[in-house]
């Protein structure tokens, strides 16, 4: 897989997971009302992981044609 295609994956896989534990009550899948420590968790790794992925995309290098 290149590198391209790693940061690709990443950067949604991230971006999916911080939009799901932003709305996890808003889709049925929280507990109470509120953003609380695990949702603020998942944003978090969400985001971590969506900016690894950004930066591995604009590390990596132009495909020449």
């Amino acid at each position: 897989m290149s590198k391209k295609t790693i940061g690709i994956v990443l950067a949604a896989l991230g971006t999916i997971m911080a939009v799901l534990s932003l709305a996890a009550d808003a889709i049925g899948i929280g507990r109470d009302p509120g953003i609380h420590r695990a949702q603020l968790l998942g944003i978090a790794i969400g985001v971590i992981v969506a900016i690894a992925g950004i930066r591995q995309l604009m590390s990596a290098p132009a495909q020449k044609k």
